[in-house]
């Protein structure tokens, strides 16, 4: 698990902190973290909410009212629609994806669950999910929620970050290592 003052010492993980603090204090930590999946999975499909989140030229009141919009067509509970609310009050829409990154692995430290980022070249099904999550679980002793993201410059295999551990089994960089060895 990554440290929790780590997390912290960021900017998203200074929001991220203080949801998860609400959170716990309204027991909502798990409505919490649905609404901040549905959020991210939102953010990858939609490149309109991508344009909002970083987009420098929109007034804050603007970004608002576009961020109220959002949470409510979205249905986010209210405690993450008001942090939101914050964030486009602060121009910090951007630290969106860091912040839910950061509530996740708080959240998963909570439950007693370690976290792993996984990177692959295409997107990964229910059960080679579930698959990892086994094998990752072998791995570490404990439960593992895992946190996945789609990125083709990779080419194929898996990048697994566990708080400071890496894994990295790409194409990529079996290729780029079969390069580097090959020119001596």
């Amino acid at each position: 698990m990554e440290n929790s003052s780590g997390i912290r010492a960021s900017l998203a993980g200074r929001y991220a902190t203080a949801l998860f603090a609400l959170a716990t204090e309204n027991k909502a930590i798990d409505a919490v973290e649905t609404s901040l999946a549905t959020l991210g999975q939102a953010m990858t499909e939609s490149d309109d909410l991508t344009a909002l989140t970083s987009s420098p030229v929109l007034s804050r009141a603007d970004a608002g009212k576009a961020i109220a919009a959002t949470s409510k067509s979205l249905q986010l509970d209210e405690l993450t629609g008001n942090v939101l609310g914050v964030l486009a009050a602060n121009r910090r829409l951007d630290q969106i994806p860091a912040l839910i990154r950061a509530f996740t692995t708080l959240s998963s430290g909570h439950r007693g669950e370690v976290t792993a980022e996984v990177t692959s070249a295409h997107p990964l099904d229910d059960a080679q999910v579930e698959a990892l999550k086994m094998q990752l679980k072998k791995r570490v002793g404990s439960d593992v929620s895992v946190s996945t993201s789609v990125d083709p410059s990779i080419l194929g295999g898996l990048v697994v970050k566990i708080g400071s551990q890496m894994i990295d089994s790409s194409i990529k960089t079996r290729l780029n290592t079969l390069s580097q060895a090959m020119k001596g």
